[in-house]
C-alpha cells in the first residue's frame, strides 16, 4: 500500500522557521525524484521545491530560494523527504504537499504530472 504521510508545519509568525516532512511507503520511492508543492484557496497548486532521487539535484521556485531547504533520507523501505522554511513570511501560507513522480531526474518530471501525493499541511504565516 502506498503511502506519503505528512507531519509538521503549523503556525508562526513572520520571519520565523517550520518544518514538513513526509514518509514515503509501498514504492522504491528511493528511485523516485520528490516534491514540495503548495496551494492556496481559488490558485492552482505550485511547485515549490524538487529533489532527485540521489539527492543530487534540486530544484527551488525563485521566491523560495535562500529560505528553503530541501532534504530526503532513503532507507530500504521509506523516503523520508523534508522541507525546512526559515525566514518564512506570510505570502508561504498555504497548504504544503509532498508528491513523488517515477523518474529519478527533476529536469524530466518539472512540469510533468506526479504520481502519488501526500494528504496535505497546513502553514500559516501570521503578519
Amino acid at each position: 500500500q502506498v503511502q506519503l504521510v505528512q507531519s509538521g508545519g503549523g503556525l508562526v509568525q513572520t520571519g520565523g522557521s517550520l518544518s514538513v516532512s513526509c514518509a514515503a511507503s509501498g514504492r522504491t520511492f528511493s528511485t523516485w525524484a520528490m516534491a514540495w508543492f503548495r496551494q492556496v484557496p481559488g490558485k492552482e497548486r505550485e511547485l515549490v521545491v524538487a529533489i532527485s532521487s540521489t539527492g543530487d539535484n534540486t530544484y527551488y521556485e525563485d521566491s523560495v530560494k535562500g529560505r528553503f531547504t530541501v532534504s530526503r533520507g532513503n532507507a530500504k523501505n521509506t523516503v523520508n523527504l523534508s522541507l525546512q522554511m526559515n525566514s518564512l513570511k506570510p505570502e508561504d501560507t498555504a497548504v504544503y504537499y509532498c508528491a513523488a513522480h517515477p523518474t529519478g531526474h527533476i529536469d524530466y518530471a518539472l512540469g510533468r504530472r506526479w504520481t502519488y501525493w501526500g494528504q496535505g499541511t497546513q502553514v500559516t504565516v501570521s503578519s
